[in-house]
């Protein structure tokens, strides 16, 4: 009996953990990834700039909680990958076309050959 009590126990409690445990630790943030091949003659200062620009864009636009900006893998052709983190949806709706991106693709946009974006939330 006390071996049925003690399974019994633990079922109650993996079932109340796994229903109420994901909802609870699950981020609203957006993750924005972006994977980069640069433009023929692009010098590693001008990928530099770009990239710190990246680090930039966080303390001009609120929404963005985090950036990611050294790439230790990257595949598919691209030479680069970054990231940024937006507080939510919103936010990166927001961040399309705001001051701080037109100003940040000044750097990006004439060195940039072609990127793929993923946007990824819960």
């Amino acid at each position: 009996m006390k071996q049925f009590l003690m399974i019994a126990m633990a079922a109650v409690m993996l079932t109340v953990g796994a229903s109420t445990g994901y909802s609870q630790q699950t981020p609203k943030s957006v993750i924005h990834v972006v994977t980069v091949k640069w433009k023929a003659g692009t010098t590693p200062a001008q990928i530099k700039a770009a990239l710190d620009g990246v680090h930039v864009l966080q303390d001009k636009y609120k929404g963005i909680t985090n950036v990611w900006t050294r790439s230790i893998k990257v595949q598919g052709g691209a030479a680069n990958a970054f990231v940024m983190e937006f507080k939510d949806e919103a936010a990166l709706k927001a961040y399309a076309d705001s001051p701080a991106q037109k100003e940040w693709y000044k750097l990006y946009m004439p060195i940039r050959e072609e990127s793929t974006t993923f946007d990824i939330t819960n």
